[in-house]
């Protein structure tokens, strides 16, 4: 019996390392893809900046190598951005063999959901938060400043943002988890919405360049995605209650 069960947590060992190098391999097969627009991609990302610099403005590079890495290492995050639905689908085939018939049904909705969560902050991030960000730091400094940001310190400002957003819009998804699991309730949640409040705000402080801005326009989206979750949480819990009785 003792080995039986040693040979199953060696194939268990196995298969994760199988799972973990194919997802791996998935983000080196689409860096490879996407390196030769590495630049182009840093254009596209630098542009909600530029679109707010003066016209005898740009963009600069303090370091020597930062020209070559700053696009490099922004092609290798979305490469793994890009990943993300491979690597989900990578831990699900890992999980599901020991879940419920009824317990994959309900999971499934909720990974598909958090692919486009994730998406969605990012998104928001690029095309709502960036613009309204950048275009108050750029207008409020003296006339006399030579505004000319450099590409690397940009570029980890943007990730950030990205990681930030794309990681808070998870908060649903979250919530229907801790439901789901037992681990809380809705009604606890609900009683406990004051004190979330603070939470909110105290991560988007740490979460975000420290500006009020940025922090107000993380933690506004996060207590709207927090209501929606306790709303899709209701729904979700309010099914399994009713099986037994059937």
């Amino acid at each position: 019996m003792g080995d039986k069960a040693q040979s199953g947590f060696v194939g268990h060992l196995i298969e994760l390392r199988g799972r973990l190098i194919r997802s791996l391999l998935s983000i080196l097969v689409i860096f490879l893809g996407l390196i030769y627009f590495a630049n182009d991609i840093y254009s596209f990302v630098a542009a909600p900046l530029v679109a707010h610099l003066p016209s005898t403005a740009t963009m600069i590079a303090t370091d020597v190598t930062a020209p070559f890495f700053a696009p490099f290492k922004l092609t290798l995050f979305v490469a793994l951005f890009a990943a993300f639905p491979w690597i989900l689908h990578q831990i699900w085939g890992f999980i599901a063999p020991g879940l419920y018939q009824h317990e994959k049904r309900m999971l499934i909705p909720i990974l598909a959901s958090s692919i486009l969560l994730f998406y969605s902050g990012i998104a928001f991030c690029y095309f709502v938060v960036l613009p309204i960000i950048l275009g108050f730091f750029t207008s409020v400094g003296p006339q006399m400043m030579t505004l000319a940001p450099d590409i690397s310190s940009y570029l980890g400002f943007v990730l950030k943002l990205f990681f930030a957003f794309g990681v808070a819009f998870e908060i649903p998804v979250a919530i229907m988890l801790l439901c789901f699991s037992g681990a809380t309730t809705t009604q606890s949640l609900k009683e406990k919405r004051p004190y979330i409040v603070v939470g909110v705000f105290v991560v988007a402080m740490f979460l975000t360049p420290p500006d009020v801005l940025s922090q107000t326009l993380l933690a506004v989206p996060m207590l709207v995605l927090f209501e929606l979750g306790l709303i899709l949480a209701n729904i979700y819990t309010a099914k399994p209650k009713q099986k037994p009785e059937e």
